[in-house]
Formats: structure tokens, C-alpha cells, sequence
């Protein structure tokens, strides 16, 4: 969408498959008979199967707002709908963009259009919620990012709710909040979630979950020779146990290779989720995984929570930038559940990958303050502002 990258660098080709020795077939799949362990196709043919595995992913929400069946109102799931979108503004010159919620792939897209010709384009996000990436930040982190986007030229409209998408009859024009205002858009961005693709499962009789296809702990369904990964199933999240809705693409690619790996004899399980994720704004990176303060709470933990401002390198080393980390602890048991990285260097924010591996560790704020991290004064911050730590100390002081 941003044309930084084509479109062929970011998919395998069918030959990548088939040297492997995988038979590709481009038709789309109609039915499930369970009892004759056949797939039909949508050109009759009819595709045996021992093991059979879902990844039908999931489709873009489209929340139920006048208007939006008009031109110029666009979700983002796919390459093909990168590709309108961008057919779409080349072809009539947009210059003002709406986009509606405030997720990663909202703002995330929204910046590198802004970064693009920021003279050019006028970029409008409105979110419902109070801040900008809620699923992802408290409020502490989550404003932050909202100030430093509206500084950057992009008009963050928080608390306020899309009810109408205006049009001249053929395409979109604006759109109408609950507030009464009323804003100008050439394209108009819904990007409010996604919903799994069950018709299939549903077709076959497999049992259907809260957010997705039901699978146990080896990823199979209700139907013990079908087994479902990626966006289309429900899954478990690691800390509290509970079904999730997380739809995330690292998260499917180790579940395909789970998969396999299942498919293969193994039989170990698979232990849950917990949405690690990361997206960068302009210059800036963030990154989250587990449950933030909010959702933890929502979830019934009594939480303590220790946020650190750090720098990417040694004091006396030029070009040091600043990060910053928030950990949130279950007080009860004060095994860390969260974790929540800012950072203007793109170095810090994989701290959430080893923040991720310290909680599926069950690692206590007692460890985490005895955490030793490599140091090297170009690549990190001195061994006494390491803010795992830090973060550690802080909240065991608050837990005495």
C-alpha cells in the first residue's frame, strides 16, 4: 500500500511448492463430507483425505455504519486489498484519509501514507476507546503514542464514534460522528477487527468456540482427523487459560509447524498465546505481549505494575535514544503477566521478545531482579538502567 514493497516479495511462489514436491490447486473448497473423508472443490473434484487441516484464516469486520458499501471505503486484510486501495487513490487523486479505530494496522498504515508526502496528505483516526492502540497499551503508554502522532501531522480523534460514511451517491465523502462533526474523506478506512472464516467448519459439524473453530491442546477439532490453526480458530490465551480472540501471523506460523509437528507423531501441547506483537510509527517502535494493566484487571488479577524510562546506549556514547518499559506482575503469585515497550530506537523494542519468554517462563519479580543482560556501551544501556530489572525492583518494593 505504501510501495515499499511488491507484491511478489511477499508471497511464495507455487514453484517454491511444488520443488518440494506439494501438489498446489487453485480451486476453493466447498464442502467437508466427514464420514467419506473427502474435500469437494469447486470444479467437482472430490479430494480424499486421512488428516485434514484448517487454516482458513479470518475476513475483515465490517461494522454495520451507513454508507459503507460506497467507493472509497476499504478494509486491510490482504495483498488484493492493498492493491485497490492503492489502484484507488493513484486513480483519483485522494488526498484525505479517515481511518476508523485505532489498532496496530490502522496507524501502523496511516503514518508510512503520512511519511510518504506529508505536505500532500491529510490523515484523520478516529477510535472509540480513549488512546490509540488499546488492545495493545494502557493509557500511561497508550497517550504517549497519541501525542507523538498528533505532533507528526495526524489528527487523532479519541473517544468518538463513526455513525454515518457520507457520500455523493457513488463514493464515500466524509464521514459523521456522534459528536455532530462532520469529516471530509476522499477514502475511508474500517479497520475495526476481524472475524474468522467458519463456513466450512460450520458445514462439517465441527464445533464452533466463542472466537473461532474449538481445537484442544494438539490444535485438533471436535472431528479427531481435522485439525485447524492461524486466525480461524479459538485460542487459548497462556495466562489466564480463557479462549482468545488474538489473530496474529506469528502466532499461525509456529501453530503450522505445530501442525506438522503433530501430524508427525509428536505429542506435546500447545501452551497458549499471549499476543506479542510490535509496530513502528514513524520513528518510534512499541511493542506488547501478555496482559496489560487493564486487561489484567478486567480479568480479575490484583496487579503491580513498575514503568522505566531507559536509553538505548551508554550515556557517554552519541545518538543514545530513549525507551521505555512498563511490566505488570500478578500480585498474588507476582509472576510477571505483561509487559509494554516505547521506544525510539528499533533495537529496544525486542526486549518484548524476551519479556514474552520470561513470562511463558513464569518468571517472579524476585528472578527479574536478578536478571543479568548482556552490555556493551554501543548496543545497550548501562547494567544500572536496565529497566527488566529496574521494573523488578520497583514492583517488589510495592508488593513489601
Amino acid at each position: 500500500m505504501a510501495g515499499l514493497a511488491t507484491g511478489e516479495s511477499i508471497t511464495n511462489p507455487d514453484k517454491k511448492l511444488t520443488d518440494a514436491g506439494i501438489e498446489v490447486i487453485l480451486e476453493s473448497a466447498q464442502k467437508i463430507d466427514t464420514q467419506a473423508h473427502e474435500i469437494l472443490l469447486s470444479n467437482g473434484r472430490k479430494l480424499p483425505y486421512d488428516k485434514l487441516v484448517l487454516g482458513t484464516g479470518a475476513r475483515p469486520f465490517i461494522p454495520p455504519v451507513e454508507g459503507r458499501e460506497l467507493e472509497g471505503v476499504f478494509s486491510l486484510r490482504s495483498l488484493s486489498d492493498a492493491e485497490k486501495i492503492r489502484e484507488y487513490s493513484d486513480r483519483t487523486g485522494a488526498r484525505r484519509f479517515v481511518f476508523v479505530g485505532s489498532g496496530f494496522i490502522s496507524v501502523e498504515l496511516a503514518t508510512l501514507i503520512k511519511s510518504s508526502d506529508p505536505e500532500k496528505y491529510e490523515i484523520t483516526v478516529v477510535e472509540l476507546l480513549d488512546h490509540p492502540l488499546p488492545l495493545m497499551l494502557d493509557p500511561e503508554l497508550g497517550d504517549r503514542a497519541g501525542e507523538y502522532l498528533s505532533d507528526r501531522g495526524i489528527r487523532m480523534l479519541m473517544g468518538k464514534k463513526v455513525v454515518k460514511i457520507t457520500g455523493d451517491g457513488t463514493k464515500a465523502t466524509g464521514v459523521e460522528l456522534d459528536s455532530g462533526e462532520s469529516l471530509d474523506a476522499d477514502v475511508v478506512f474500517l479497520n475495526v477487527g476481524a472475524r474468522p472464516d467458519l463456513e466450512l467448519a460450520e458445514q462439517a459439524g465441527i464445533e464452533i468456540g466463542k472466537f473461532g473453530i474449538k481445537v484442544n491442546g494438539f490444535l485438533e477439532t471436535s472431528d479427531p482427523d481435522i485439525l485447524a490453526a492461524g486466525d480461524c480458530i479459538e485460542q487459548k490465551n497462556f495466562i489466564t487459560g480463557k479462549p482468545s480472540a488474538v489473530q496474529l501471523r506469528g502466532p499461525a506460523v509456529i501453530q503450522g509447524r505445530f501442525v506438522a509437528k503433530r501430524l508427525a507423531g509428536y505429542d506435546f501441547e500447545w501452551p497458549g498465546i499471549l499476543g506479542n506483537s510490535a509496530v513502528k510509527l514513524f520513528d518510534r517502535h512499541i511493542g506488547a505481549t501478555g496482559l496489560n494493566e487493564s486487561a489484567a484487571t478486567g480479568e480479575g488479577y490484583e496487579t503491580v505494575s513498575a514503568t522505566v524510562d531507559s536509553r538505548s546506549r551508554h550515556g557517554m556514547i552519541m545518538g543514545t535514544k530513549p525507551w521505555t518499559l512498563k511490566l505488570v506482575f500478578n500480585k498474588k503469585n507476582h509472576e510477571l503477566i505483561g509487559g509494554q515497550i516505547m521506544s525510539d530506537a528499533d533495537a529496544p523494542v525486542k526486549e518484548i521478545d524476551t519479556v514474552n519468554a520470561l513470562i511463558l517462563g513464569h518468571s517472579t519479580a524476585e528472578d527479574l531482579s536478578m536478571l543479568m543482560c548482556a552490555g556493551n556501551p554501543d548496543i545497550s544501556s548501562e547494567p544500572s538502567l536496565e529497566p527488566i530489572t529496574i521494573a523488578a525492583e520497583q514492583a517488589l518494593q510495592k508488593m513489601k
